[in-house]
């Protein structure tokens, strides 16, 4: 799990995916590996992640438009911005929850097992997210 981490941490999603795909079957459902695949998963999808100030002018521009919101998330939690990509997701779920297969709920779970599990930001965004589900 740290060398992964390492390897994420200097935006080597190539080299960390081999040394998670090396891992021995009994490690692979270990938090630190899951929290591993995780980040490699945001790693990602921060390469295909837009500009945050083009991606925010766009949801200001139109704020029904879904996936320029999701995009913005991407970019935001890409530039380190947790706490904004997760409020930028929960506001997509509160507005279209089935969007896109669910991918708003998604998303923030991927983010959520990347954090740790008492991170704020994680403890703050299940706590909306549930009250939403269960309104």
């Amino acid at each position: 799990g740290g060398m992964a981490r390492a390897y994420i941490a200097l935006d080597d999603a190539d080299q960390a995916e081999a040394v998670l795909n090396g891992v021995p079957a009994e490690l692979s459902n270990s938090p630190e590996i899951e929290a591993a695949h995780a980040q490699l998963a945001l790693l990602r999808q921060a390469a295909d992640a837009g500009p945050v100030a083009e991606l925010r002018a766009a949801v200001e521009a139109n704020p029904e438009d879904n996936q320029a919101r999701f995009d913005l998330a991407q970019a935001l939690h890409a530039s380190g911005d947790a706490e904004a990509a997760v409020e930028e997701l929960l506001t997509l779920f509160r507005r279209d929850r089935e969007w896109n297969d669910g991918a708003a709920k998604q998303q923030l779970f991927t983010i959520f097992d990347a954090l740790k599990p008492n991170d704020p930001v994680v403890l703050n965004g299940r706590r909306k997210l549930s009250s939403m589900i269960f309104a």
